[in-house]
């Protein structure tokens, strides 16, 4: 967007067309130039539009702009505050608030409820406690949405005492202020009562019973969540697919795809991506290759963009249904790729035996300006150790934490230690293990026991069987592979 233009443009022109923070800043620019800034109405529209939009930066944008306006209204402080109630950092709306309060602006209704709903987002029952008290004191008249953020607040603490006390001395009170307390209680994993909550509502909406579902389905307890699921009055698509959550959840995948086929039989509803992912995970898991192949026509055949978790579903779907070429082709495919898509090509070639293709494609993802990850790395590792390529193993192993600051685990040393173990490389495996916590290396020091025994190397396999008694008491596996090693050595 550009700035520059003969004749004054209104500052919603501008706002309007800015879609990044570099375009928000060339605004601010340019009403600095003109003297717009100076106008109370333009720079609070400027402050609203930087903090509404997505980029996360332009929430302190937007903040860094409000404390330079001379005199900020409320609603420019509201925007603010409920910019940060929203995103991933809500404490600061509480910095934005106390400006607040020693400006000429006092906070109003709405201002407590953002920054109720902030402190509901961090759990601050202390600051949220303080602003009830001073709330009380301001003399404003409450209403349902502010006492609604309260419960919110006091139930996310776990003060459910105090917050069930607020609700019940509402005036008034809608679905919201329920679900306020209901889904505290669920947050907290407490399905008994969030239940006898449930059942004692006055009122209630189809996210009251999408919060009990769900609820179900994090405490595994499927039977209740069905139970919950047929009892609706009214579904939408969070409903079906806290259903389809439910069952994924307990590894039930065909119950998965009945759930889906009764959702396009017999619902109004669309399935969504959330719905075709879940489904595309349920036929990987069963290798059900027909069901993942229907629901790929289905995608294209409504013009769903194949994207993100979209098209890492279907690339993983086909790559465990045996169809590597078709996930390859869909990977391809693919313009709008994230690193798990990447991940799951590198994965699902080797698993397939193609490790020279998945360290490709890792050139190619480094290449594209792609940051591997620890899953990443378990792929091409995994793959070099199909294809018995150990020079490569070792560098990209030694690059992980040198070049990309991914820090190996287990799965990562056990790649090597494996490849290193059939390689022959004892010594060099058994080094790797040492850097192992004590409490993870049992089971790398079983595989390398099992290498030993492959090449003959007693000695080696008297050492490691030793400190696998040491760090294992209990266990007699040490004991019997080393009477194998002397059973097979004549002794």
């Amino acid at each position: 967007m550009s700035v520059c233009s003969s004749t004054p443009v209104p500052i919603l022109s501008f706002t309007e067309r800015a879609k990044s923070l570099t375009e928000i800043q060339q605004a601010h620019a340019f009403m600095l130039k003109t003297g717009l800034f100076h106008d109370t109405f333009s720079a609070s529209k400027l402050v609203a539009f930087a903090a509404t939009n997505p980029e996360p930066k332009t929430v302190s944008y937007a903040h860094s702009i409000l404390n330079r306006i001379g005199s900020p209204n409320g609603f420019t402080h509201n925007s603010v505050i409920r910019a940060y109630a929203n995103s991933s950092t809500p404490e600061v709306a509480l910095t934005v608030f106390r400006e607040m309060l020693l400006g000429p602006v006092f906070p109003d209704k709405y201002s407590f409820t953002f920054v109720l709903k902030a402190c509901a987002a961090f759990c601050g029952f202390e600051e949220g406690r303080q602003i009830h008290g001073l709330f009380i004191k301001s003399g404003l008249v409450t209403d349902v949405f502010v006492e609604n953020t309260l419960v919110n607040v006091y139930g996310r603490s776990g003060y459910f005492e105090i917050a069930r006390k607020v609700l019940d001395r509402m005036p008034v009170r809608d679905a919201v202020s329920w679900n306020s307390l209901l889904s505290a209680y669920l947050e907290k994993g407490l399905v008994d009562e969030a239940r006898a909550l449930f059942d004692e509502m006055e009122e209630r909406n189809v996210e009251s019973w999408n919060f009990m579902i769900s609820g179900y389905a994090a405490a595994g307890l499927v039977k209740e969540a069905k139970e919950v699921f047929d009892s609706m009055p009214v579904r939408d698509v969070v409903s079906w697919n806290a259903m389809v959550t439910a069952y994924a959840h307990v590894g039930c995948y065909n119950e998965v795809l009945e759930v889906f086929n009764k959702m396009l039989d017999d619902s109004t509803e669309k399935p969504d991506g959330f719905t075709l992912v879940s489904v595309l995970s349920a036929c990987a898991s069963l290798g059900s290759l027909s069901q993942g192949e229907w629901v790929h026509v289905y995608i294209d055949k409504h013009g769903i963009e194949i994207e993100g978790f979209l098209a890492t579903a279907l690339v993983d779907m086909y790559s465990k249904c045996g169809k590597i070429d078709k996930a390859l082709e869909v990977f391809r495919a693919t313009s709008k790729r994230d690193v798990s898509t990447w991940n799951s090509i590198i994965s699902g070639l080797s698993v397939h035996g193609l490790g020279k293709d998945a360290l490709e494609i890792f050139s190619e993802m480094v290449y594209e300006g792609f940051k591997p990850n620890g899953i990443t790395f378990i792929g091409v590792l995994s793959a070099c150790n199909h294809v018995g390529m150990l020079d490569q193993a070792r560098k990209l192993f030694e690059m992980m934490s040198s070049v990309y600051r991914v820090e190996p685990t287990i799965e990562h040393y056990g790649c090597m230690v494996d490849l290193l173990g059939r390689m022959g490389k004892i010594e060099e495996a058994e080094e790797l293990v040492n850097e192992i916590p004590a409490d993870e290396a049992s089971i790398l020091l079983e595989s390398l026991l099992g290498a030993c025994k492959r090449f003959g190397q007693l000695e080696q396999a008297e050492r490691i069987a030793n400190r696998l008694l040491e760090l294992n008491l209990r266990d007699s596996s040490g004991y019997a592979q080393m009477s194998n090693l002397y059973a097979s050595d004549g002794r």
